[in-house]
């Protein structure tokens, strides 16, 4: 055998060597994959139980139907009935509002100057009928809202609804001013109070 046979034999068991070496690393490595361990504890859970609060407002007639009728009203007359306002929720609330709308609408209600006037009054306990239908407190009495033009939207004031499980002893009062010319005869108009409570911010608990 010459010397160059001898080197290229050499040369051929290297390289079958290093490839032999090469695949028998890649299968260490492969083998190698999944074989780390850990290990691993949890706590136990914790419970968090949550329960939402129900806003709720009511409105509830006293021997009267939930309404108002008035025929033939001339300026300086007034027609009102009672009701009670009730927080049957189980939350406070910031505000309750009071909204008033007309359909059908005429100049009864769109003339806020001289047209239909809007009060609502409390007391602090049941008011007492009499037989033309007028109102009077026994108790103490407050403005909830003060005479303003019929169709409005506005906040109203002096409320125990606003606290979860309390009501109020209300009168509201439509009336026409005195101050109401011609113009105003012969008019209708149907209104529509709407009243709505407003929840206090959420806090953190």
């Amino acid at each position: 055998m010459t010397a160059a046979t001898t080197t290229a034999t050499r040369s051929r068991n290297v390289r079958k060597v290093l490839g032999s070496l090469g695949v028998i690393g890649a299968a260490a490595a492969v083998a190698g994959m999944g074989t780390f361990g850990s290990f691993t504890d949890s706590t136990t859970p914790l419970a968090a139980s949550v329960t939402s609060g129900t806003l709720s407002l009511d409105l509830a007639g006293l021997n009267e139907n939930l309404s108002i009728s008035a025929a033939n009203l001339v300026p300086g007359d007034s027609v009102a009935t009672r009701f009670n306002l009730e927080n049957s929720g189980t939350v406070d609330m910031a505000a309750i509002g009071l909204g008033v709308t007309a359909s059908p609408s005429s100049v009864l209600d769109t003339d806020k100057v001289n047209g239909l006037k809007l009060a609502i009054d409390s007391c602090s306990v049941s008011w007492t009928v009499a037989p033309n239908n007028t109102f009077t407190c026994a108790g103490t009495t407050k403005s909830v809202l003060a005479p303003t033009a019929a169709t409005s939207t506005t906040t109203l004031a002096n409320l125990n609804s606003l606290a979860a499980g309390k009501s109020d002893n209300l009168v509201v009062k439509l009336s026409l001013p005195e101050a109401a010319g011609n113009e105003f005869q012969g008019k209708t108009s149907t209104l529509s109070l709407v009243f709505t409570g407003t929840q206090k911010t959420g806090t953190t608990r």
